[in-house]
């Protein structure tokens, strides 16, 4: 059967698709249970013609009917009929039972039960696993059900079916077929902190080629090649869909937001034949860069798509394409409505004296909108500051007492990688918030005396300070003093203080190595057992096997700004619990690293943020050595939390955590103010 034409809304959806050969069978068995159907008992003693109504029964709802004996038609005349009849219905094949049978003698009818299905159920909204509160699908859409009558005569103790078209439908004339035609639903909006709208439909122009204008295929190729040149689209993949699309199909070259059209692709494509410039909308976000790895994009749905999922997408559909919404798509997406008419069959040779005909509607159900913890404004700031920032870099901010996340942005260098929620690096000195908990919990207090040399040597491997240390801030230190001036070698000396597990059961304390199910890509953080003393060593500073995300890294300073744990969420409707097994940080802990951290402000390798307006400021710088192609390069970091913000500044590759990620920090606080 043919697809359902579309005639009403910007984003067409068709009806629902079932399997002919499932729904045979379901209809083969719903028939037997209704074998014993009331019926008219036959007076004259002929044959019985409900097993001919049953068979025929499970005939229409297989959809082949040319093996029912029909009275005065071949089974083939008839299957043609049908299939015009239903044909504008589309891809969807109906349950039919039998119902009673009324039987003369010579003549008979029997009542069939019609079941429709239209739509598609739409699929459960996905949520986090463990998770509350995470929406489900809409309710089953109804199919359309109603009752028909069929005739049959009885020739030769046979009984034969007679084909009309009210045999399908029970006010069809000869000169009526029926129609679906599909209405779209809204799609569901994303939706930020205090209700400002984040992503919703905004216009946007398409423009392509209108095949139409073209007598054949080959004659569009110039216009699809010079069009492909004008917006910077690949040349040969663009003429060679051109040439493959329908007479009628308009194929898309590209998608621009209305306000974002090249002036000079506005004005030229007019001189290019067969060229359209058509307005629409589209779900976009306040700007392109806007969230963008995090919140995903929506448009039509890819051959894959449709191949890994046909009862849900069909060519020409828009979904969600990645991020939130795809994974995301089938509560934002909706339900589609559905109209049913008798409409004039498409033939010269009928009389169409009548018009459209209602006869079934189905409303759209709109999707849901997908409620999110980002504050527009803060994620705007992050993507200003990261705007010129060469290599991938981050900035997470969120709110310690909520652990709501208020901006998770990602900058231009980061190649669409969601580094800011997903990234995997080592943290740094910044990882010195953990050590230093440990070292707490080891019996030192921000008072005691650490050495804080200038080099170490750990089974072979010198260990120094970076370049600039202070060396005001060097001998035996106050543990202050060496969290503010982030001194390797201090923290590194007091490694036979800990256990094997002391780190890791600090860092799961304060947020790290645990992991969580947030509803969206995010990634806590790993602290793998060390295997040798360098190891070891190196793990107290935040290299070795240390590795986190800024989302974690934000965690953590926030969860010592809270004072207990901060498990930072996105999705209103999803948020993950502590786990049982970890210690928490007690009031003590929780002071004392916020003096260590403050230190790092009024004294110490943060003390840019000092003069930031505002609340104190709490703070950690962090530099991390890596290697990549043969060149020894540094990770800069640095995090800070004031009143009810926590953030952490996150470039690939960078000079130092104050010298590069600093300013970053700085600017992002005083924006944010």
């Amino acid at each position: 059967m043919q697809a359902p034409r579309t005639t009403h809304d910007r984003t067409p959806r068709r009806p629902g698709r079932r399997r002919a050969g499932t729904l045979a069978a379901a209809a083969l068995g719903l028939t037997t249970v209704l074998s014993g159907c009331d019926q008219v008992a036959d007076t004259v003693g002929g044959p019985d013609p409900a097993p001919v109504v049953e068979d025929l029964a499970a005939a229409l709802s297989a959809g082949d009917v040319t093996t029912v004996a029909w009275a005065g038609d071949s089974g083939e005349e008839v299957q043609a009929l049908l299939d015009a009849v239903v044909g504008g219905l589309g891809d969807v094949t109906p349950v039919v039972t039998a119902g009673e049978v009324v039987d003369d003698g010579t003549d008979a009818t029997a009542t069939l039960t019609w079941s429709w299905p239209l739509v598609e159920p739409a699929p459960a909204a996905e949520g986090a696993e463990g998770a509350e509160g995470a929406e489900s699908g809409s309710e089953d859409p109804q199919p359309w059900t109603y009752d028909s009558e069929v005739g049959l005569v009885q020739r030769d103790d046979a009984w034969l079916v007679a084909w009309e078209p009210r045999l399908v439908e029970p006010t069809l004339g000869e000169d009526e077929v029926l129609d679906a035609t599909p209405v779209a639903p809204a799609r569901g909006d994303l939706v930020g902190a205090g209700g400002q709208v984040l992503v919703t439909d905004r216009p946007v122009t398409r423009f392509g080629i209108d095949r139409s204008q073209f007598r054949d295929a080959a004659q569009a190729l110039p216009a699809a090649r010079a069009l492909a040149r004008l917006v910077g689209v690949d040349v040969a993949p663009y003429a060679a869909r051109v040439e493959a699309a329908g007479e009628e199909a308009f194929v898309e070259a590209i998608t621009y937001r209305q306000l974002e059209v090249p002036k000079r692709v506005g004005r030229d494509y007019r001189s290019i034949t067969g060229a359209l410039a058509v307005a629409d909308s589209l779900p976009l976000a306040p700007t392109r860069e806007f969230a963008a790895p995090i919140l995903g994009a929506v448009g039509p749905v890819t051959a894959e798509m449709v191949e890994e999922d046909p009862a849900v997408y069909a060519p020409g559909d828009e979904a969600g394409l990645s991020g939130l919404q795809a994974r995301y798509d089938a509560q934002l997406r909706g339900t589609p409505g559905v109209v049913v008419n008798a409409t004039p069959a498409d033939s010269g040779a009928m009389v169409r004296n009548r018009g459209e005909r209602e006869l079934f509607r189905l409303d759209e159900v709109d999707g849901t909108d997908l409620r999110l913890s980002l504050d527009r404004d803060l994620q705007s700031s992050a993507e200003r500051l990261l705007a010129d920032v060469g290599p991938g870099s981050a900035i997470v901010a969120l709110r310690p007492s909520t652990g709501a996340v208020l901006a998770a942005a990602n900058g231009p260098g980061s190649d669409g990688l969601n580094l800011a929620t997903f990234g995997q690096a080592a943290p740094g000195s910044t990882f010195k918030i953990v050590s230093s908990l440990a070292l707490l919990r080891s019996g030192l207090t921000p008072a005691s005396t650490v050495p804080c040399t200038t080099s170490v040597l750990v089974d072979g491997r010198r260990f120094t300070n970076y370049s600039d240390y202070p060396a005001g801030a060097t001998g035996e230190v106050p543990l202050r003093t060496a969290v503010a001036n982030s001194c390797n070698t201090a923290f590194i000396s007091q490694r036979d203080r800990l256990g094997d597990t002391d780190l890791a059961d600090a860092a799961a304390t304060l947020g790290l190595g645990v992991d969580h199910d947030l509803g969206f890509p995010a990634y806590f953080g790993s602290i793998e057992p060390p295997t040798t003393e360098t190891g070891a060593a190196a793990d107290l500073i935040g290299q070795g096997t240390v590795l986190a995300s800024p989302l974690t890294m934000a965690s953590v300073v926030g969860t010592v700004a809270a004072g207990e744990l901060t498990l930072p969420w996105l999705l209103d409707d999803v948020r993950a619990t502590p786990s049982g097994d970890v210690d928490p940080l007690s009031a003590q802990e929780a002071g004392a690293l916020r003096g260590m951290l403050r230190a790092v402000v009024t004294e110490g390798s943060g003390s840019a943020l000092a003069d930031v307006p505002g609340p104190p400021v709490i703070a950690k710088t962090g530099t991390a050595e890596f290697e990549r192609d043969g060149r020894v390069l540094t990770h800069a970091w640095m995090v800070a939390a004031q009143g009810d913000l926590a953030v952490a500044v996150y470039v690939d590759e960078g000079q130092s955590g104050s010298v590069t990620a600093g300013p970053l920090l700085e600017g992002f606080l005083r924006a944010a103010r």
